[in-house]
């Protein structure tokens, strides 16, 4: 199948981040079978959901070294979403084509599978590697669990391209994601006799200011990196439940908050200073209401930021294949930072435009699936 024939069929598959990926990539494994390919399938540990990894080898046989093509096969929810087509079918329109993914990020996938018998074709001397995962939009989750047993068997990669949308330019660095939820255990009461509680809700609501306020801090002070469209480092709290009734205190508040870190910044320090005022300021506070009162934190997915060298062989051939010299950083995350954390250098560059993705009528423009068809193409004769 060509680049749209294949996207028209990924598209065809429901893969919101909710839903199981199996049909896709079962479907994706048949027919890199079919080119006498041996895809693996790593599952996720509660089922219903894979990661696939496959490797072109080179024309005499090896399977080590290469580049790595990586994108991820869920999509996010179109729930409440006003679309003027299906977001299942795939719907040109003026020279763009509409769909949920086709932008994020299913035409990336879908040129490299089209190229498949090309890249077959082509006498190479290092082999091409697919990575396909489950759960990048809700954190990063499958990624980690082919990368861990990859890493395990001694897979060695020379780089890696992370084909999320970004107009097939380079882009070398962004942030890490941290997400964490936090549940506040208080004691209800009779709202008229308040003193008798411990009111989860308020205790709550200080420690979202407090992470209010460690935000001002790297706002005001850094570290800054001008590169970045928010050139530091971002904390924000992003849901909040709790309260039975008006007239009860609240026994239990629970909220979610994150976190993007600038390359660089630990992670556990930014953590450390939430953790230091719960341990330090507020249960003390809390406990004077009731002796035992209690905040649990719980960490959530997180994917470390990406900083690729500008040294890195992928690096420098990325921009080649492109023409494309610029710096260029972004504050959201994807999974390129977790290939590099094992060892593969890695860039990211895909068709489409992250400003088309995630809402209604999410399109990709045909040309860009043309400008990707041409890179991925030179780069399998790069390999030769």
């Amino acid at each position: 199948m060509n680049t749209r024939a294949w996207l028209e069929k990924l598209v065809s598959f429901d893969t919101t981040s909710r839903n199981s990926n199996l049909a896709l990539i079962e479907t994706v494994r048949d027919a890199l079978a079919a080119q006498g390919l041996q895809p693996e399938l790593f599952y996720a540990p509660q089922g219903g959901k894979a990661n696939l990894f496959a490797t072109l080898p080179a024309a005499d046989g090896g399977t080590q070294g290469g580049i790595v093509l990586s994108g991820h096969t869920d999509v996010v929810p179109v729930d409440g979403q006003a679309w003027s087509s299906d977001p299942f079918v795939l719907t040109e329109r003026d020279g763009w084509l509409y769909g949920r993914g086709a932008a994020d990020m299913k035409g990336y996938i879908a040129t490299a599978l089209a190229l498949v018998p090309e890249w077959l074709a082509l006498p190479r001397a290092k082999p091409i590697h697919l990575a396909l995962s489950y759960d990048e939009e809700v954190g990063c989750v499958g990624a980690p669990v082919m990368l861990a047993q990859l890493k395990q068997r001694g897979l060695q990669a020379e780089g890696c391209v992370v084909g999320e949308p970004t107009g097939m330019q380079v882009v070398v660095a962004h942030k890490g994601i941290n997400l964490f939820r936090c549940r506040v255990h208080g004691k209800a009461a009779h709202s008229s006799l308040t003193p008798r509680g411990c009111n989860a809700i308020e205790y709550a609501a200080r420690l979202i200011c407090r992470i209010r306020d460690i935000a001002d801090q790297y706002k005001a002070n850094g570290p800054y990196d001008p590169f970045y469209d928010v050139p530091f480092t971002t904390l924000t709290t992003n849901q909040i439940s709790g309260g039975i009734a008006v007239n009860t205190i609240p026994e239990q508040c629970e909220f979610a908050y994150e976190f993007r870190n600038l390359p660089g910044l630990s992670p556990a320090s930014i953590q450390a200073q939430v953790e230091q005022y719960v341990h330090d300021e507020l249960l003390p506070r809390m406990r004077q209401d009731w002796a035992e009162a209690r905040i649990d934190i719980e960490t959530g997915a997180a994917a470390p930021a990406l900083e690729a060298s500008e040294q890195a062989a992928i690096t420098q051939l990325v921009r080649a294949l492109t023409a494309d010299g610029a710096t260029r950083k972004v504050a959201y995350g994807t999974e390129a930072g977790l290939f590099q954390a094992v060892g593969i250098p890695t860039v990211v560059c895909g068709p489409g435009h992250i400003e088309q993705a995630h809402k209604p009528d999410e399109f990709i423009d045909i040309a860009q699936l043309g400008a990707c068809e041409n890179f991925l193409r030179k780069l399998g004769r790069s390999l030769a």
